[in-house]
């Protein structure tokens, strides 16, 4: 039996009354294997023990979450996690409306009055997001992310992998962005915030119907951490500019703009790290290729 079909086996053992009339299975994820089903729900099968109990945690708090953030977000309506075995523990969600939000949709928006609203709904949401008091927070186990060392630790590692397919220019230039990042004390002295982690174009939908943002997905990157980082994803996908509208709602951006160029600046290198580690050559290609 495939592994698709032992995955809707498992979900109709526990959900005999769900009528499937379609699935659709998608094994790309770093983390989870996912069915689509009736081209309505998203049921996400977690593939290692570590990936099990981040999915235990990202459930928990989108429960929680649920009545703080006004934007649309995943709504648990299936969950079998008790069953604690990879291969059968899953969560169901029902698919939000909109599409991914990609930065070539968004440089097609020229209207003044949709960029602002996009951007006062965009930075509402993170702002309820990283305002919740972390003592109140659900999921014990939610990481707590040492920005000096996960900085000096990436740093490292893309000076051991990545340095040596860079041309000397651009060594130069992400040694001194990094060194002088890492050498600033008052860098590292905010208070962690529940940041989402991964608020790039991929997890933000948008309707085109509405001009509006229709919801956010993808909470498995959450942890607590710098609230920048989250701007960062922002200012990657849609520049500068449009985060820059953000601030009316979330004042505190102008404060800690240079941690967000920071992060920014980190991205493609990260993700031709994250190919020679993982041996995805196409992810290695796309983030060295300015650097070369």
């Amino acid at each position: 039996m495939e592994v698709k079909d032992q995955y809707l086996r498992h979900i109709c053992r526990s959900y005999p009354e769900l009528s499937v009339d379609n699935m659709k299975f998608v094994q790309h994820g770093q983390n989870n294997d996912v069915l689509i089903v009736n081209d309505e729900f998203i049921f996400r099968f977690p593939k290692y023990r570590a990936g099990l109990r981040q999915l235990e945690i990202e459930v928990a708090l989108l429960r929680f979450l649920r009545n703080i953030i006004m934007l649309p977000i995943p709504q648990i309506l299936f969950d079998n996690l008790s069953a604690q075995t990879i291969g059968e523990a899953f969560v169901g969600y029902r698919m939000l409306a909109g599409q991914p939000f990609w930065r070539q949709t968004f440089l097609a928006i020229t209207d003044e009055e949709t960029l602002d609203r996009l951007a006062r709904q965009l930075a509402l949401f993170l702002q309820q997001l990283h305002s919740i008091p972390v003592s109140t927070l659900p999921a014990d186990a939610l990481p707590l992310f040492n920005t000096y060392a996960e900085c000096l630790d990436i740093y490292t590692r893309m000076h051991e992998r990545c340095f040596p397919f860079m041309r000397a220019k651009a060594r130069k230039q992400v040694s001194d962005h990094f060194e002088r990042f890492l050498a600033e004390s008052d860098n590292f002295s905010f208070a962690p915030v529940l940041k989402h982690g991964d608020f790039g174009d991929s997890n933000i939908l948008y309707s085109a119907e509405q001009r509006s943002i229709s919801g956010v997905i993808d909470f498995g990157g959450m942890g607590l951490g710098d609230p920048a980082y989250d701007f960062a994803g922002l200012l990657s996908c849609y520049g500068e500019p449009f985060v820059r509208r953000c601030i009316t709602v979330y004042p505190e951006v102008a404060q800690f703009w240079g941690r967000i160029t920071f992060y920014q600046g980190t991205f493609a290198l990260l993700e031709a790290l994250f190919g020679l580690e993982n041996n995805d050559q196409q992810a290695f290609e796309s983030g060295i290729a300015a650097y070369r």
